[in-house]
């Protein structure tokens, strides 16, 4: 059977008295204020997506700041690359940690695997209160399932999912993953996306190869009853994190489109045209403007925003800005991630890093598909700031 949709007032109206009943909807996000609750935000359509029969999730409201942290530790589960012998080393409010190699008394059979993909593992901790928060699965549940038992990241602990784009190299594992877990994960565990335009069947257009780039299985999502939770706007996830929502345009940055998307639902795959803009469902096949990706943010105590922009298919800068506004705070930390830049020419990469530099973040991680124009460029431009990440690497921010 499809994933239902149901919106908020019907939810509520379907449920019954004789269900306890929370609210699933979030007041308007101000600058200086945080208003939202566990997946839900005013005038987005924030919604639990479960298995048929199922009663919908709806979230409380929480009202206030976004939680400040006082530790943020992301563990690159996933990337391009892996360098083994890379020593670890400690810099003010961040140890880099590279993982290296897995070794034990016995003669090594497995090591990390990298791919064009990205995933991160994300351990916050505010208090004795910690969270667990998957960002992105990589392009195969093969390597996603043998890096996270490497990293010896418990499946059972994981509080939350975000799904930055539809993109297979983003959403390849989940769904292996998930199979493979099944019984040990939370029930009705979160998997916020940004839009229905995740779903949606995509063709890879761009070079050096035509062909598909996949579409997320919807019933496979049912059957390991997770809850699918459309975060257009601001969310909160986990307690800990927001999902920016939906990234609007507003800086020079713009969108390549390196693929495609196939409007329409047939036999449980698919996205639905009616849940799409208007812009988007204007043809059978249109040009991916990726309205859909989200990025995803943490509030660490006395230092500012530590910003997972994942692919930055709308651009880095508009990725940060988006952060900065779901959660009113200015001051950026860390921002890692793709940046998404190996497809432009020199100037526009050279644009991006003086960009950046205004931000003035703490430290720039670039990843998988941020290419090394921007890296050599940033280097110069940014030495101190800069740091080389790896498959496997953990960072740990301290407040």
């Amino acid at each position: 059977m499809a994933i239902d949709y149901i919106s908020a007032s019907i939810a509520l109206a379907q449920a019954g008295p004789q269900v306890p009943r929370r609210r699933f909807f979030c007041d308007e996000v101000g600058r200086r204020e945080f208003v939202c609750g566990g997946g839900a935000t005013v005038l987005s359509v924030i919604l639990a997506t479960l298995l048929a029969g199922s009663k919908s999730v709806r979230a409380e409201v929480v009202t206030g700041s976004l939680p400040e942290l006082d530790r943020v530790a992301v563990r690159i589960v996933i990337d391009s690359y892996q360098f083994a012998v890379a020593p670890s080393r400690k810099l003010p409010n961040v140890d880099v940690q590279h993982f290296g190699w897995g070794l034990s008394d016995k003669p090594p059979r497995r090591t990390l695997v990298s791919e064009f993909g990205l995933a991160m593992h994300v351990e916050s901790r505010r208090g004795n209160e910690t969270r667990n928060i998957l960002v992105d699965f990589g392009f195969t549940p093969e390597a996603l399932l043998n890096n996270t038992n490497l990293l010896e990241i418990d499946p059972a602990a994981i509080d939350a999912l975000v799904l930055s784009h539809g993109h297979q190299d983003h959403f390849g594992g989940l769904v292996g993953f998930l199979q493979a877990h099944h019984g040990k994960l939370k029930p009705k565990l979160p998997l916020f996306v940004g839009g229905e335009g995740c779903f949606c069947a995509r063709e890879w257009t761009a070079p050096p190869v035509r062909g598909s780039f996949g579409v997320i299985d919807r019933k496979a999502l049912e059957e390991a009853d997770v809850a699918v939770t459309v975060a257009e706007r601001p969310a909160l996830v986990a307690d800990h994190a927001v999902a920016t929502g939906q990234i609007s345009q507003k800086s020079f940055e713009k969108v390549l489109s390196p693929s495609a998307m196939t409007i329409g639902f047939d036999r449980g795959v698919g996205c639905y045209p009616e849940r799409l803009s208007e812009a988007e469902r204007g043809a059978p096949v249109v040009p991916d403007q990726f309205q859909h990706k989200i990025a995803t943010a943490f509030n660490l105590r006395g230092r500012g925003l530590v910003v997972l922009t994942s692919c930055s298919h709308r651009g880095v800068v508009n990725a940060i800005r988006q952060a900065q506004a779901a959660s009113g705070v200015e001051k950026i930390h860390a921002v890692i991630g793709g940046f998404h830049l190996a497809p432009y020419q020199e100037e526009y990469v050279r644009d991006t890093v003086k960009a950046l530099q205004e931000i003035d973040p703490t430290y720039v991680v670039p990843l998988h598909c941020t290419g090394e124009p921007f890296y050599e460029a940033a280097r110069a431009a940014m030495p101190t700031r800069l740091l080389r990440s790896y498959t496997g690497t953990r960072l740990v921010f301290e407040a």
